[in-house]
């Protein structure tokens, strides 16, 4: 029995997807729930796996076309090898719904008489002309020689790697490639570029002495591993403090819609952390509902869904607020961009020894960590910033008040 392999939900908003790699080859068998394909989306990386164990029959889009949902991407025969004969007995554009033409070509599907590398579909057309190329030097693939998008993809991962040119005698790397964004950064560049253009943007600072928390970290660490099985990282004091400050300036946890200002009484924290793909930000949710060991829990695991493109669409929505921990690479001070439709982001910084002036007017050496928070200057008055990175500045100094809330 013949099923029709289709786009799934993708999650609210999202409609379209990308192709970017078939898992298993046309004629492969595979088990029950096996991956067959991945999709890249505006967010994340996920896969679409076989309903029954049995045969990819036929791929119908190949990678790098983009895909609405609903739309049939493959023929799956259950429980059995590949059938004999033209199309397996199957119509294989019953019910794709893509965006032209050309999303249906594939190497394995039969060519017809038409033979023009020049007729080229919307989509393929943006593509060639974006990048400047010429139809004539690219190898085909699509019906009757046309060339598909996912011919000019395969072009284009080609010259990732640097070409050698003679000059003089010598060989010399080419000083250029082109290779094109993948979705996921697109949409990272579009949502930034819309935070600029949309809030009023403000970046206040302020250092914390980090040496309460190192010597808790310190003191701590191993009980807490041996009882909870993972490590008390910098983050769960930095989300602690937050929900405290968020908590005492509301307004840092709000947002813009229109002409009103939306409250949140739910502290659901993103954390930014890199993945392969490009920058997501998982959201711990109801933090100030969580231990210690919880947050640290929950974002050890986003980090390693992160890594394998394996985060959901739903952990990564509803955020009220942002942390962006850039000390991680190295750096000393920047000036986080807000993720939108939040109001304000916190960002970490490396920790550095520092001299500072003590209480007694000594000049001591101190773990000194520099804060900045980035907020939208349209809901966010100075003196609610400033406040805000204060108290989170006395909770980190002095942490025995975030147990109290004091």
């Amino acid at each position: 029995m013949s099923i029709e392999i289709k786009v799934p939900q993708l999650g609210e908003s999202v409609t379209e997807a990308t192709i970017s790699k078939w898992l298993k080859k046309t004629g492969e068998m595979v088990s029950a729930d096996d991956p067959l394909v991945e999709l890249e989306t505006d967010k994340v990386t996920l896969e679409v796996n076989a309903p029954t164990g049995g045969v990819l029959e036929k791929i119908i889009v190949p990678e790098g076309d983009d895909v609405e949902v609903g739309a049939v991407v493959a023929i799956f025969n259950e429980g059995g090898a590949v059938k004999e004969g033209k199309n397996n007995g199957v119509d294989d554009t019953k019910n794709v719904t893509l965006n032209n033409p050309s999303k249906s070509d594939s190497p394995d599907i039969e060519k017809i008489d038409i033979d023009n590398k020049n007729l080229l579909s919307p989509a393929v057309k943006i593509l060639v002309e974006e990048n400047n190329l010429n139809p004539e030097e690219l190898k085909s693939s699509g019906r009757g020689g046309r060339l598909t998008k996912g011919d000019v993809i395969n072009h284009l991962e080609g010259l990732k790697e640097p070409k050698k040119i003679e000059k003089s005698g010598q060989d010399i790397e080419v000083r250029e490639e082109r290779v094109k964004m993948s979705r996921l950064r697109r949409r990272i560049a579009d949502r930034l570029k819309e935070a600029q253009n949309t809030a009023a943007m403000l970046t206040t600072f302020n250092e914390v002495d980090m040496s309460a928390v190192i010597s808790a970290r310190k003191d701590f660490q191993d009980i807490f591993v041996k009882k909870n099985k993972i490590k008390l990282g910098f983050m769960s004091f930095f989300v602690k403090a937050s929900v405290i400050a968020l908590k005492e300036q509301p307004a840092i946890n709000a947002s813009l819609e229109g002409d009103e200002i939306v409250y949140k009484n739910h502290y659901d924290i993103g954390v930014a952390v890199s993945a392969p793909q490009g920058l997501v930000v998982p959201v711990v949710k109801d933090c100030d509902l969580k231990s210690f060991t919880e947050i640290e829990k929950n974002i050890s695991e986003y980090g390693v869904k992160a890594r394998d493109g394996k985060l959901m669409l739903e952990e990564m929505s509803g955020g009220t607020f942002t942390i962006s921990n850039g000390g991680i690479y190295g750096s000393m001070l920047s000036t986080p961009i807000i993720n939108t439709p939040q109001s304000a982001i916190l960002g970490m910084h490396n920790i550095v020894k520092r001299p500072v002036v003590d209480e007694d007017n000594n000049v001591v050496v101190r773990p000194i960590m520099y804060l900045a928070l980035s907020y939208d200057h349209r809901i966010i008055d100075g003196r609610e910033a400033v406040t805000f990175l204060v108290r989170i500045k006395e909770s980190l100094e002095k942490p025995e008040r975030m147990l109290y809330e004091i």
